[in-house]
């Protein structure tokens, strides 16, 4: 495995608040990689900085085999190097069918003419087919988003992110508001995901964590406080003063 993704020494400061300190995380292509801590640990924040929509202070982020800086990059051109995000509330275009959203999320040729074209081929079909399979929906594709479960959404807009082939993948709270039925099935599609990319997975549920059984970064004031499984992280003193021992963890 290589490393892919590269933060070093970032830090960022909000009205006086350090919100991110000194923080240095390296994620690897293939990863499955769960990033846990309190509120206000800095997790949405390194979200924020990975995909340009926040500049740091100081420090480096550097992406890919040429050691590319995105910080002089806007949020679209690092979308198009190759990193999707998925927020905690999903977005999806409710009144078209499950086979249009992850048609208008393909990786095409971005002209207004190419779009259409491209649309319509067996590839792009296949290809629709493959990431319904993938994310559960195939029964589905013919169905109004609209009308998909709060957790069928989910699995859509990452279905949406995966036509886009990101190399990284960041997914907020993807457990949030589902049934435990779907939680399983979440997990399942991000640990098939995290086969041939990295996937990022930023969650509050602990049970959901241990089930995608995966390394494991606890953020606290905007730095690491611990690394590895978790069953390690979770007999860190640290960690259980700071995260475990509070009521909003």
């Amino acid at each position: 495995m290589s490393t892919l993704l590269e933060v070093s020494g970032v830090s960022v400061t909000f009205d006086g608040f350090r919100a991110i300190n000194n923080l240095s995380i390296q994620i690897a292509e293939p990863e499955l990689r769960a990033v846990i801590g309190p509120n206000g640990a800095g997790k949405t924040t390194f979200m924020d900085i990975v995909t340009g929509k926040t500049r740091p202070d100081e420090g480096q982020v550097v992406w890919g085999e040429k050691n590319i800086s995105l910080l002089g990059m806007s949020e679209s051109q690092i979308a198009n190097a190759g990193i999707g995000r998925k927020f905690q509330k999903p977005t999806v275009f409710e009144d078209q069918s499950v086979r249009q959203n992850l048609a208008m999320a393909l990786k095409n040729p971005r002209g207004p003419f190419s779009v259409l074209r491209h649309r319509k081929t067996a590839d792009g079909a296949a290809k629709i087919e493959a990431i319904a399979d993938e994310i559960g929906l195939t029964d589905h594709l013919t169905r109004s988003a609209g009308e998909l479960s709060h957790g069928q959404k989910q699995w859509l807009e990452i279905g949406m992110l995966l036509a886009q082939d990101p190399r990284l993948l960041l997914v907020d709270e993807p457990a949030a508001g589902m049934t435990a039925q779907e939680r399983e099935k979440t997990t399942d599609i991000l640990k098939r995901a995290a086969e041939t990319r990295a996937v990022v997975v930023v969650e509050h549920d602990m049970e959901f964590v241990r089930r995608l059984e995966c390394k494991v970064t606890v953020l606290h004031e905007g730095s690491v406080l611990a690394e590895g499984s978790l069953d390690h992280v979770t007999k860190d003193q640290s960690v259980i003063d700071v995260y475990l021992g509070r009521s909003d963890a």
